[in-house]
């Protein structure tokens, strides 16, 4: 029996999911978790620097069953699935957990993402890990230069480092992902995900609405976290970023989410099929 956790992901959706299912699979560590991801860099990424020790690419969340046994146990996150869809992964996993509903819809964690009492960097802007329609070139067109700092996003086009320096203070590459998070007291962010990394850290992040994304707004506004919409001028949007964190509003606490009953079942359902192997031998 095997443990697989399934993000969505790829260049024109981003790392949201990953970072998410990484840190799911950090607190099942001990059944070693299998990471399934929709492309092989992902997958590659999150065993680079989210601490995954297993990752297999799967294009679609329907193509599992091609490499999972009946009776594996599947935890995931996307917006693939039907009511129908369900059903059939429910009669064929021995447990099925769906990210949003079972769990969080976001999870830090905490072995990467740790109590930061002295961050180095002031101002960050993480734009997210995907841009495939190239909307911050489009937003730093007629911008002047910013004293913000720039974490570049996984799935950026090759090149566009070169365009977008000259607007920023410093920039940071994916793999400094944990670290300018970590380090970055004011983050920028149009990611939920690194909102919450940040938060865990200690620092002070505010959320830029993107266009192109869907957000959980309940979740926003119950945290009370600041948010900025999108506008098409990058001058407009760090003017109001630093007008908020000149008096950054007091956020509410975050419900603390119990993994250990689900860890506990999960336990309990290879213990059981551990032990019916045993008396087969």
């Amino acid at each position: 029996m095997k443990i697989y956790i399934y993000a969505k992901s790829g260049h024109a959706i981003g790392l949201e999911a990953t970072r998410t299912c990484s840190a799911i699979a950090s607190k099942l560590k001990e059944y070693d978790p299998i990471l399934c991801t929709c492309d092989f860099r992902a997958g590659a990424y999150a065993k680079e620097e989210l601490g995954i020790k297993k990752y297999v690419s799967v294009d679609l969340l329907t193509n599992l069953p091609n490499i999972m046994q009946r009776g594996d146990i599947l935890i995931f996150d996307s917006d693939e699935t039907t009511d129908v869809m369900e059903k059939h992964m429910k009669d064929f996993c021995s447990l099925l957990y769906k990210v949003g509903e079972d769990t969080p819809h976001y999870v830090v964690d905490n072995n990467l993402f740790k109590k930061n009492l002295n961050p180095k960097f002031g101002k960050t802007l993480f734009f997210g890990d995907d841009d495939y329609n190239n909307l911050l070139l489009e937003l730093t067109k007629n911008s002047s230069k910013k004293q913000i700092n720039l974490l570049l996003g996984h799935y950026f086009f090759l090149g566009n480092e070169t365009k977008l320096a000259p607007y920023f203070e410093t920039l940071f590459t994916d793999e400094d992902y944990v670290n300018t998070i970590s380090n970055s007291e004011f983050l920028l962010t149009t990611s939920i995900q690194s909102c919450m990394e940040s938060i865990a850290c200690g620092n002070k992040p505010v959320l830029l609405f993107r266009k192109d994304k869907s957000y959980n707004l309940k979740f926003i506004e119950n945290l009370n976290l600041p948010t900025i919409n999108y506008n098409e001028n990058l001058d407009k949007i760090v003017i109001e970023f630093e007008d908020i964190i000149s008096s950054y509003p007091n956020l509410n606490d975050i419900k603390i989410f119990d993994f250990k009953p689900l860890v506990s079942q999960i336990r309990k359902k290879t213990s059981s099929y551990n032990n019916l192997n045993s008396s087969n031998i």
